[in-house]
Formats: structure tokens, sequence, C-alpha cells
């Protein structure tokens, strides 16, 4: 079953049921009649819920770049939903309830990890691109990293101020992270490291001038990656994530849990790595307990011997089989000048199934 197909079910199972008090409910902007809202109607901060008084105030000083964090939020949760489009677990969200990731985040687990890793990746990188365009008054494009130009091009164009971005992220994002307790810590390590993947991957972006295009000067600015790379990067530290073990230290302030690397032979995980301290579910059963739907009616990839395989997606269920015709476009012809004409053929696949 598909990531959009689930929202009313998970809504029914989870949505009266949750206990809400540590979960970051304010993603629940970026779906929904209130994200649907935004380009036309004013956003009120205290209609967002689970705001922290640090947000809030946040919200109200800079209301204008509030749609951008929407926006941020909205894309991690896209590129998410594509990550992990052949996993057991698929980010599925829920558009009827404040967790929009069910219980799944409950738990300190690699899942978790990625989710807030690509979530304060996204505002950072949507707030950056919103600058950059102009649509904001308190930012704008980047003057502070451009030092002197190399041989054969000049600065020109809009370098985007990634580090405005990020510390946007930053304030936002981490400002419910202040508990003394060790999911806190595993989010703020995992938020960091999204946001740190987003200025690893800042580079030269380059225009040609010239006549016919011969590349005489060329212009450039720094550029933020397809936000896509970003995706791929996280998913790869997703899958080498760092497992930790929970120790507790008494200070002024009382008791504070932190983390340490559960397995000293192995190197410790730097700011760019992510980490958790949790057990994942295997996700092949519905449990409402894990938020797991299981993978029954999941398509499966029947020639691929990998997670989104058939054996391994259906947990060893079997597979079923149907046939389904789609329409497609065929035989396309370009006329000059300018339009292509096509046919529309009707063509039969085979479609495969979880049990």
């Amino acid at each position: 079953m598909e990531p959009h197909l689930l929202g009313l079910l998970l809504g029914l199972l989870f949505g009266g049921t949750r206990v809400l008090a540590g979960y970051p409910i304010w993603w629940s902007l970026a779906l929904g009649q209130q994200y649907t809202s935004l380009g036309s109607q004013p956003l009120l901060c205290g209609s967002i819920p689970g705001l922290v008084p640090k947000q809030l105030r946040f919200c109200r000083n800079y209301i204008e770049i509030m749609p951008s964090v929407a926006e941020g939020v909205k894309l991690g949760i896209q590129e998410c939903q594509h990550q992990f489009r052949g996993r057991r677990w698929n980010c599925t969200t829920i558009d009827d309830s404040l967790a929009i990731f069910g219980p799944v985040l409950d738990k300190a687990t690699r899942e978790s990890a990625f989710v807030h890793a690509i979530a304060s990746a996204g505002v950072a990188f949507a707030v950056t691109r919103s600058c950059a365009e102009g649509t904001s008054t308190i930012c704008g494009c980047d003057s502070h990293h451009k030092g002197p130009p190399g041989e054969g091009w000049k600065w020109g164009g809009c370098s985007e101020d990634a580090d405005f971005g990020v510390l946007v992220s930053r304030e936002f994002a981490d400002a419910r992270e202040n508990r003394p307790d060790a999911r806190s810590a595993m989010n703020k390590h995992n938020n960091e490291a999204g946001r740190t993947t987003i200025l690893d991957h800042m580079h030269l972006k380059c225009k040609c001038h010239g006549l016919s295009g011969s590349c005489e000067v060329k212009t450039c600015w720094w550029a933020q990656p397809d936000f896509r790379a970003i995706g791929d990067f996280l998913k790869d530290k997703y899958d080498s994530a760092s497992e930790m073990v929970v120790e507790k230290h008494r200070e002024s302030r009382g008791w504070v849990e932190t983390l340490r690397a559960k397995y000293a032979l192995f190197k410790p995980p730097t700011e760019r790595d992510l980490v958790y301290y949790e057990n994942s579910p295997n996700f092949c059963e519905p449990n409402p307990e894990t938020g797991s739907f299981g993978t029954r009616d999941r398509t499966c990839n029947v020639t691929s011997h990998g997670i989104d395989g058939c054996d391994l997606l259906c947990c060893g269920r079997g597979h079923n089989t149907r046939t389904e015709k789609r329409k497609e476009k065929c035989h396309c012809i370009f006329h000059w000048c300018c339009y292509v004409s096509c046919q529309e053929c009707i063509r039969i696949y085979d479609v495969h199934t979880c049990k």
C-alpha cells in the first residue's frame, strides 16, 4: 500500500491515542489545509500546533519566512518518501493527525534519525532558496564567501546564503530540543547532521557569456545542490548510522543524559553521521504500537534481490501477480516547427504485490 493511501487508515488507528508531548507536531504545518492556504491567507503563528514559546516568538518576529519553513518540511517529507519508496517502512504520513508519522518517531531509531535530519535540511534549503529568489526582505544573496575570482571567471549572479538558512533551521527546529534527556540530544545531533550536509554540498555554479555561447567569460555564484543529492547522502548515512548507548551524569542542573558510541572498536560518529539508540521494528506486520502497517499489498520488484524485491519486501510471505493495462503515449513525431504529436497505445504490465 502506497504512502498517500494510508493516511486515513493510520489516522483511524492512531489519531486519538497519541501522547504528543515530545513530538515535533509543528511539522503538520507542511500537510493538509494549513499548507495549501499558506499562499492565500496570512499565517497566524498561534494557530500552528506544537510550537514552544521560543518557536512562537521566532514565528511572530520573522513571519515572512515561515512559509519557507513549511515548504522545507514538505520538501523533506517528499524526499523521505522517495528515498524509502522501496523499503518496508516507506515514510508514510497521515494527513488527519498532528503526529504526521504516527508512533514511528516515538522510538529513537534510524528512521527517526533520518526524518529529523532530512526535515531540518529541508528547512535550511527552502529558506536559503527563498532568500536568493528575493521573496523575503530580511535576507538576500550571500556576499561573505566570495573571495577572489578564479582564472576565466568572475563573480556574478546571486550566491545563495546557506549560512542564513542553516541559522533559521537551527533556531526554529532545535528550539524544542532543550531537554536534558537522550532523545533531545539525539534529535539535535541529527538535525545538525542534516544542516551540515547542505553546507558541505555548496558548489560554484557558472554561466557562460560570449558570442554564440563561446564562454569567453563565465560568471559564477555559490549554489545549493539539487535536494535529491542531499537525500541521497543522508540515505547513505541512514544505512551506516551509529548505534549509541545512553549515559547519565549529574550536573548542577540535575541529571543529564548523553550519548556514547556503543561499540568502541568502531570509529565514533562525527557531526555528519546519524545516530540512534533503539532498534527499529521489522515493519513486516501491522503493529499499532510501533506505527507499522506491514507490507501487505505493497508493490514489489520481482527481479530485484534487494530490499525492494518481493522476497525481502514481502517478508517471505510470497506475492501475488496481476496484469494491468496502461495508456501511454507512443510513436511520437516532432513537427517543424515546433510541436510533438503522439499516438496513444495500451500496454500490458505485470504488477506484483505482497501477500
